[in-house]
């Protein structure tokens, strides 16, 4: 089965290959490390443990489960991989000094894949979030290390998807040590797709366990002296997003801008995929000649420019950086939660809930079905009912306008928020707990 596999991932790639050329700045990078051809690994008698996140949002939900190891086990060794150029800046800076390498996960071939597990020996290997690599995960277990799904999320696509290779899943999982899944539904999924139950349980999301720490709040203190968020109109995040919502969101924010409104506010949008920063600069820069604007001069200016004295009064601001939104949604009002006014499935709305932040979804939330109703349920969250595109920027103005009026409302929506991260903590303790049967 593993044969017919590695046939059709290399049939996949070859047909991709076009792809990684012509968008070489983002798929090209760390080639030769997901070639196997790593840095050598000096190795000191300690054990080492490899967690492997795919990208951002992994990597960002892994500090909490990063720092419980190291407490908990600090005779092993972490290192961490990522897939993604955006995954492996911001694990560089935010496991910098916690991680013992930081590099690309290999290609899913046999020689790439040996060439990585020989250089880096783990005992232990922890995919964040059901990451189901079959090579990989064959090839690790028969080099001696443990595999455990960490943080285990299987959404009901992904669920179907994974359900047309049956006989291979079933084989992959018998060599998974653990399935430590986010909820009972995940944990029935993986269990349908072959994984033991008795190896199998239900810890909790980790990122309800995020916290603010001292980095984040060297980048608020940056954002807010440079740009002067706390010194006057109150601040929109539109965070995470995708193609065409800036425009949408750009589009509403103009309209709260206009000629009397009473509720002007500054713009601060974070777009999902680096790659997009210069066409999402050009859109602003553009969006003034677009019949659509009711609002024609704002001013506009970009996070990696170099800092001028005019910042400090500028409509809407770009931010081009990896790593920083997280600093930037205490100094919100209202965050717009991205990837979910397309079919996307959104994007997490639990970084802007830890800073206590009133949060505004569209109504694809798939990706995050469960987290979402537990926010809907506690009045935490507002989120929009499926209407033409052509409705989008008049819902998003009005949500706007409403949370930027009633400051009451907003407030209540930031501590419900806020109170939904408080009462779901502690899953990164019953993980560490539960890995302790592999670790110790």
């Amino acid at each position: 089965m593993l044969f017919f596999y590695s046939l059709t991932y290399t049939f996949g790639f070859l047909l991709m290959l076009p792809v990684f050329i012509f968008n070489r700045s983002k798929y090209l990078a760390g080639f030769n490390e997901r070639l196997g051809k790593y840095p050598q690994f000096i190795h000191d008698g300690r054990k080492v443990i490899w967690l492997h996140c795919v990208s951002v949002g992994e990597a960002n939900a892994a500090r909490p489960l990063v720092d419980e190891i190291k407490e908990t086990f600090p005779g092993h060794r972490i290192i961490v991989s990522t897939t993604t150029k955006t995954g492996q800046e911001l694990a560089k800076n935010i496991f910098a000094g916690k991680a013992d390498a930081i590099f690309y996960f290999p290609f899913d071939w046999k020689f790439t894949v040996r060439r990585a597990l020989e250089n880096f020996k783990p005992s232990a290997v922890f995919l964040m979030e059901t990451e189901i690599w079959p090579r990989f995960i064959h090839e690790a277990t028969r080099a001696g290390a443990k595999i455990a799904i960490v943080n285990g999320r299987l959404s009901e696509r992904s669920f179907n998807r994974y359900s047309n290779f049956a006989a291979l899943m079933k084989g992959v999982l018998a060599n998974v040590s653990l399935a430590l899944m986010q909820t009972d539904a995940d944990a029935r999924r993986i269990a349908s797709l072959g994984m033991d139950g008795g190896r199998t349980n239900i810890t909790g999301n980790i990122k309800f366990d995020l916290k603010l720490n001292e980095s984040d709040d060297a980048v608020t203190k940056e954002l807010d002296e440079r740009f002067g968020f706390s010194d006057g109109k109150p601040l929109i995040i539109a965070a995470s997003t995708h193609e065409p919502e800036e425009r949408w969101v750009i589009d509403a924010f103009c309209s709260l801008n206009a000629e009397n409104s009473p509720n002007k506010a500054r713009l601060l949008i974070a777009p999902r995929h680096p790659e997009r920063f210069d066409a999402v600069a050009k859109l602003i820069r553009d969006f003034r000649n677009d019949p659509a604007c009711e609002w024609t001069r704002y001013s506009f200016v970009r996070r990696s420019a170099e800092p001028l004295p005019e910042d400090k009064d500028a409509d809407i601001i770009l931010l081009d950086s990896i790593g920083e939104l997280r600093g930037a949604y205490p100094l919100a009002r209202v965050v717009f939660v991205g990837g979910s006014l397309i079919p996307h499935g959104g994007q997490s709305v639990l970084e802007p809930a830890a800073a206590g932040k009133a949060i505004v979804t569209g109504p694809y939330t798939h990706n995050f079905t469960d987290v979402v109703k537990t926010f809907l349920e506690k009045k935490a969250l507002i989120q929009f009912e499926k209407t033409p595109e052509t409705a989008i920027p008049d819902d998003l103005f009005l949500a706007f306008s409403d949370l930027l009026e009633d400051d009451e409302e907003s407030e209540e929506l930031g501590r419900n928020a806020a109170d939904v991260m408080a009462e779901n903590r502690g899953a990164t303790q019953r993980t560490v707990r539960s890995l302790q049967t592999i670790l110790s």
